[in-house]
């Protein structure tokens, strides 16, 4: 992994959360903008979790479940999460900057994370990955993919409910910011 690649990896977290900071600081909701993108940015937190679910890092190639779809559901389900919440937000120079940011960073983390998966799982990944896009879904599952079954001991190990929580403390804000604007 280059160096930018891994800086960028394990500066993602603290990073979205300066800009989530920035988000509500900037941010002008409405009741409209929170009712259209609020399903929108739910609809992420599930693809997240039911990716959650499927993946033993390291130890097999998730290739079932939304795997099936595209080799990032997680990343994928995190930027519907970002649009869901730049909508929401009510401002489109904050989703401009949302988008460009969720690609500057993750963009080169997925490439890296490529890197990875092709070394540990070579033939396997080689065959997935012509199949199934790096990020954006297929329509069509994956031929050759797993029977493997949403497993709830994954996504509490992975602690991915913290999504969930995030995203209700944001809307909380947002919702204050309607209530009572600051």
């Amino acid at each position: 992994m280059s160096d930018a690649r891994s800086l960028l990896a394990r500066l993602r977290v603290p990073l979205g959360f300066l800009i989530a900071l920035l988000f509500l600081v900037f941010s002008s909701p409405s009741w409209l903008t929170l009712a259209i993108g609020s399903p929108i940015a739910l609809a992420g937190a599930f693809i997240r979790a039911w990716a959650s679910g499927h993946l033993q890092k390291n130890q097999s190639l998730a290739t079932g479940g939304p795997y099936a779809f595209t080799r990032n559901p997680l990343y994928f389900g995190s930027f519907v999460m970002t649009l869901g919440c730049a909508v929401a937000g009510g401002s489109t120079v904050l989703a401009f900057v949302l988008t460009i940011f969720f690609l500057v960073v993750y963009l080169p983390v997925m490439k890296s994370e490529a890197d990875h998966m092709s070394q540990l799982f070579a033939r396997e990944y080689r065959a997935w990955a012509r199949e199934t896009p790096l990020f954006f879904p297929r329509m069509a599952p994956y031929s050759a993919r797993q029977d493997f079954r949403f497993d709830k001991s994954l996504y509490l190990k992975h602690r991915e409910y913290r999504a969930f929580l995030g995203l209700a403390a944001l809307f909380g804000v947002l919702i204050l910011k309607v209530v009572r604007p600051f």
